[in-house]
């Protein structure tokens, strides 16, 4: 059986959907597009039903695509995901809005029940709704009230769905939309008259549906005065700098302690292989190559981790939707909109759905200049990044006493890419035209407390798609790269091996095994690679095993991190226990006791990574979304050469 969940954006749709399914869902796409499919199996039951949660949308016109997905499946009766019954998530406390895509889906003659959530909210804004004689106007269907962050009337609907009693369906709100199973769509007036005649009776069902109690003055003078603080034009960004601070300062300090065990684990892990396994290429390829390769992943999750556990906090608490608000007059002068805003914060976690979430832009130019800079926001991918090179090269020093000057260079560096997507897109609204206008229209829902069973729901299945996806693609680049640093043509590597001076005495047989692994690693298939690229790189204060960690990294950028690990533990000796972090600060430039990892080379890569476009994936999505290949090229060349100038600049002034 097949349940599908329809509703509104912020209707609570996503909040049901955790609650009847728990963690088993699974996410993938549907064919030939790039809206998420996000499926599971409902709780409690004995028999296979699959709930499949649809994309997020206010009416069945379809003008975006998310509205064309759900419209072409709710349409099709042969669809591989077509319904056996709708549950249609209705927010009590905006019922004028809701009834709209409610009654377009009631009107297309399928099984269909109201699941009808936020009733908290509805009673806080003093609403009182006859549910009886509010399924009684609408034919008889079923209404059943539910808080889906509460978990308030959650049994009663899994009772009701497992019952699987046919779903009533009622007869069409609004009698001929649907003739012949189409809308007319495309003369604007028409599609207009028809939403204002539904309008119309819905607001004429709702007289006789929802009374208004009289409100205490004081819970509107309290989301009032708040209201007053958060999106004050001056106070406002004020705010929103302090919460980012917060969040940058928190991520380096609650994460330190468990990043450095997970460090030592698998150090502890790969020295364990080394001394237990019989000695041979698999296990130096276990050892040196896969460990070193995925421990590269699994240490960052917990950065990732409290990173998405405060874009979650934002969004839940309703502060995120002010934050749209304030800075939409400020974004204007740039070329976008306050709806840019989400995609951009939505930026911070991946560019991927962000770039999707441009959808909500109606205004053409805005969205394009949008999805060309969205890339620029740093990203969790660049986070792995940061952090290991803001630990190698910044000072664990506190500024003004109480201040984390790691943190605060973390934030610095967010910041930067913030600037960069501003004037970026200020250079984007010079070439790209449109006549179109455009404006912001927007709910600021009322202000609530996350749910925390919801948070722990959503962490789970980002840490698991950062780690699973990240993973096969750092696994199997771990493999290639051990193979290419292991070996190399020839007898090349063997000849210059055998120029080096054997040891006389015990105390150089060390230093011996170093310049051994050194000159071993330089003639293999990797070295000879990366000294070829030496030269383009080396004003920005790299070597030849950096070029490798950057050519690597356009599969994605968090292999860096991997393949930093597996260059610089190729022939290591796990014995002492060093981490990465150990190998690569003793790290010197060869013929000198100079450091390779300076500050000043350290933030030249910083930069370098702030800016450039080193996701692959990122490019195939900007390709869908547009439909042209020039789009994704031009981000490709403008944030390759403004990585590339940027960085040389940093390390120039530095040095």
């Amino acid at each position: 059986m097949k349940i599908s969940l329809v509703g509104n954006p912020n209707s609570g749709k996503t909040s049901l959907f955790n609650q009847l399914t728990g963690l088993n869902q699974k996410i993938g796409n549907f064919p030939g597009v790039t809206v998420d499919k996000k499926s599971g199996k409902l709780k409690r039951s004995d028999s296979e039903i699959e709930i499949l949660d649809l994309p997020g949308i206010y009416s069945l016109y379809p003008k975006t695509q998310d509205e064309k997905v759900v419209y072409d499946l709710l349409r099709d009766k042969t669809h591989k995901d077509y319904p056996d019954r709708i549950v249609v998530v209705v927010d009590a406390s905006n019922l004028e809005r809701n009834l709209l895509l409610f009654t377009q889906v009631l009107d297309l003659g399928v099984p269909v029940t109201m699941a009808l959530n936020m009733t908290d909210v509805a009673d806080k804004k003093g609403l009182v709704i006859d549910i009886e004689k509010l399924s009684e106007v609408l034919g008889g269907i079923d209404i059943l009230p539910i808080v889906a962050r509460t978990g308030k009337g959650i049994n009663e609907l899994i009772d009701h769905l497992i019952e699987n009693k046919p779903a009533k369906t009622a007869e069409p709100f609004l009698g001929g939309e649907f003739d012949k199973g189409q809308f007319l769509i495309d003369d604007p007036e028409v599609r207009k008259e028809r939403v204002e005649n539904r309008y119309k009776k819905i607001r004429q069902v709702l007289s006789f549906v929802v009374k208004q109690k009289t409100l205490p003055k004081s819970l509107i003078n309290r989301h009032r005065a708040v209201d007053k603080i958060l999106t004050h034009p001056f106070f406002g960004y004020v705010i929103f700098l302090g919460v980012l601070f917060v969040i940058f300062q928190a991520i380096y300090a609650w994460s330190e302690w468990p990043m450095d065990l997970i460090d030592t684990l698998f150090v502890s892990a790969s020295a364990w292989v080394k001394d237990t396994l019989p000695e041979g290429m698999l296990t130096n390829l276990i050892a040196e190559g896969i460990i070193p390769g995925l421990g590269g992943v699994v240490i960052f999750i917990p950065q990732i981790t409290l990173l998405f556990g405060f874009i979650f906090i934002l969004e839940e608490t309703g502060y995120m939707s002010r934050v749209v608000f304030i800075l939409d007059r400020f974004m204007r002068p740039f070329g976008l909109n306050g709806r840019s805003v989400v995609p951009l914060i939505s930026g911070v976690a991946c560019a991927i759905p962000a770039i999707m979430a441009t959808r909500t832009i109606d205004n053409w130019k805005e969205r394009l200049i949008t999805i060309m800079v969205t890339p620029l926001m740093s990203c969790s991918a660049r986070l792995p990044v940061y952090t290991l090179l803001i630990a190698l090269v910044v000072p664990d020093t506190m500024v003004a006493g109480f201040i984390n000057l790691k943190g605060l260079v973390l934030l610095g560096l967010y910041l930067i890419g913030v600037v960069a997507a501003l004037l970026a897109a200020l250079a984007f609204k010079l070439f790209v035209k449109s006549r179109q206008k455009s404006f912001l229209v927007m709910e600021l829902p009322l202000y609530k407390m996350p749910r925390w069973n919801n948070l722990i729901v959503t962490l789970w299945e980002k840490v698991r798609l950062f780690v699973f996806d990240a993973g096969k693609i750092i696994f199997s680049i771990s493999i290639i790269l051990w193979v290419l640093a292991t070996f190399g043509p020839g007898d090349r590597i063997e000849e210059a091996v055998a120029k080096i001076p054997e040891p006389t005495k015990e105390e150089q047989v060390e230093e011996y095994e170093k310049e051994v692994s050194s000159v071993s690693l330089s003639n293999s298939y990797i070295g000879i690679l990366g000294h070829a690229i030496e030269p383009a790189i080396k004003p920005l204060g790299y070597n030849w095993q950096i070029g490798i960690a950057l050519i690597t990294s356009f599969a994605a950028r968090e292999v860096f991190v991997g393949s930093m690990a597996t260059i610089y533990s190729v022939g290591e000796d796990f014995d002492d226990e060093a981490t990465l972090l150990d190998r690569m600060r003793s790290e010197k430039i060869r013929g000198t006791q100079e450091p390779v990892y300076t500050f000043a080379t350290g933030l030249s890569l910083m930069i370098f990574y702030a800016f450039a476009m080193q996701c692959m994936s990122t490019l195939a999505i900007v390709l869908r979304e547009t439909k042209n290949w020039k789009y994704p090229f031009i981000q490709l060349v403008y944030m390759t050469a403004l990585a590339y100038v940027a960085a040389l600049i940093t390390y120039q002034l530095l040095k």
